[in-house]
């Protein structure tokens, strides 16, 4: 009978958080900002299809990077949550704290017992009547879950985006100017003297709470999905 080789608890925890940090660094930035008009979700993503952003409830969004199979099993297991609290209490009780809470014990479930960690960073942001009771929420692969203010920032080159943002972020930004925002710390920086160039609306996946959505458009769900000629339109 063959005998394992011992390996202390710290170093196979140590081993699976690099394995996740290098899964998620792998993938491209998604970005998360609280503005005037509601909350802009942004994310550099060609695929039309594979989204890395979606819709959880009436004013809950999810973005997420790292690898799709998993993320996308987490954002269902959340809608199934939302809808099942939803019908057996009241809209109201859904919220982006109990949602964060379900998946920072999934996430660290997974992390502890199983063989292999979820390479996989997540946001979960709720839009308020103002810009003081937004909720933007940030979940890492071991199932720490973070209260963040203003804006959020994911995957990828993730600390050289979030400083772009941070330097041209306001509260005062409307949506256009929080998506551009979002495009100046995902548009990669050139060599020399050479302007960046910009990302194509192609892409790009684009999609906004809006905080006034039952005043707009009649309707308590405040998630709304930009396509290509939106995204154009928004940014001229």
């Amino acid at each position: 009978m063959t005998q394992q080789f011992y390996v202390s608890p710290e170093q196979l925890m140590k081993d699976r958080a690099d394995f996740a940090r290098k899964g998620i660094a792998r993938g491209r930035s998604v970005v998360v900002i609280s503005c005037a008009d509601g909350i802009a979700l942004v994310a550099e993503n060609p695929s039309p299809s594979l989204h890395k952003i979606g819709e959880i409830y009436d004013k809950i969004a999810f973005a997420a990077v790292g690898k799709y199979n998993e993320f996308e099993s987490l954002r269902q297991a959340g809608v199934r949550y939302a809808d099942v609290r939803g019908y057996s209490y009241d809209r109201e009780d859904v919220t982006a704290r109990g949602l964060a809470s379900v998946y920072a014990q999934s996430l660290g479930a997974v992390f502890t017992a199983e063989q292999k960690p979820f390479e996989v960073e997540l946001a979960v942001a709720e839009v308020g009547p103002t810009q003081a009771e937004d909720h933007l929420y940030r979940l890492t692969f071991d199932g720490s879950i973070a209260d963040e203010h203003s804006f959020v920032v994911m995957g990828g080159q993730a600390e050289k985006v979030s400083s772009a943002i941070g330097e041209g972020w306001q509260s005062s930004l409307g949506f256009a100017d929080a998506v551009r925002l979002a495009l100046k710390g995902l548009t990669p920086a050139q060599e020399g003297d050479q302007p960046a160039a910009p990302l194509p609306p192609g892409a790009l996946e684009v999609a906004v709470l809006d905080r006034v959505s039952e005043n707009s458009r009649g309707t308590r769900r405040a998630f709304r999905r930009l396509n290509d000629a939106d995204i154009t339109a928004l940014l001229a």
